[in-house]
């Protein structure tokens, strides 16, 4: 699935995308050098039942692993997906 990222001085998102469909985003910030707060995730019903919203989350997931970083997953369905995976997750739970 294809995902991209955006960092900005004032935005940082996930985002999936497909011609003609609006796009899916998982938000987030950083709090510090090694923290990641996973804000909202926002999947429209054109992708509902795809995986996408997971996706987004195993994206944060994957990038926190290289990247030595932690995350907090405040968004309910980011948190739901990190109860979900358990200890396949765990090491980047913070």
């Amino acid at each position: 699935m294809d995902m991209t990222r955006e960092e900005t001085a004032s935005k940082r998102v996930y985002r999936h995308s497909e011609p003609g469909l609006p796009a899916a985003e998982l938000t987030y910030s950083r709090a510090g050098e090694k923290l990641v707060i996973l804000d909202h995730t926002g999947v429209p019903d054109e992708y509902r039942g795809k995986g996408v919203g997971l996706a987004l989350v195993e994206r944060a997931v994957e990038d926190a692993r290289k990247e030595g970083r932690k995350i907090i997953p405040l968004c309910p369905f980011a948190a739901a997906m990190f109860r979900r995976q358990g200890e396949a997750w765990a090491d980047v739970l913070n």
